[in-house]
């Protein structure tokens, strides 16, 4: 059974880049966190204003481990893979890839938990949970 892999583009911008012109490292982690609120906006069905605002719930991320494999330029097209490798009862860990066209330019793993309005973990809400799982990679 294949999974699937949520897939988003985004164009770096002026506001990215640092004084030498390449995408300022923190930056990374601000596309990484827009690319999980696109994949709950679209195939899980939960934008976070109705997440945070709406429900008063989060998916806050409690690990994130990055590796930066080549620099990426203002106006470099970059493409974003993200792909589940766990899902626990209250937390799921994405594994996150980006490409300037073939070439791999960041690998990222991410845990991140679901927390309701105590700010504690709480176990996924089951639609959510089913939608998430189509994303699980099968073990290798």
């Amino acid at each position: 059974m294949n999974s699937e892999v949520f897939t988003a583009r985004r164009r770096v911008r002026f506001a990215d880049c640092d004084a030498a012109g390449i995408v300022f490292f923190p930056r990374y982690f601000e596309m990484l966190n827009g690319v999980v609120e696109d994949w709950f906006a679209g195939p899980l069905d939960l934008s976070f204003r109705e997440l945070h605002l709406e429900r008063n719930l989060s998916v806050p991320t409690a690990a994130i481990e990055a590796r930066f494999l080549a620099p990426s330029r203002l106006e470099d097209d970059l493409d974003f893979t993200l792909a589940v490798t766990r899902l626990g009862g209250a937390s799921c860990d994405l594994r996150h890839q980006m490409f300037a066209g073939d070439q791999l330019r960041l690998e990222a793993r991410q845990t991140i938990v679901f927390v309701g309005a105590s700010l504690k973990p709480e176990p996924w809400p089951a639609e959510v949970r089913t939608r998430i799982a189509l994303f699980v990679e099968p073990p290798v």
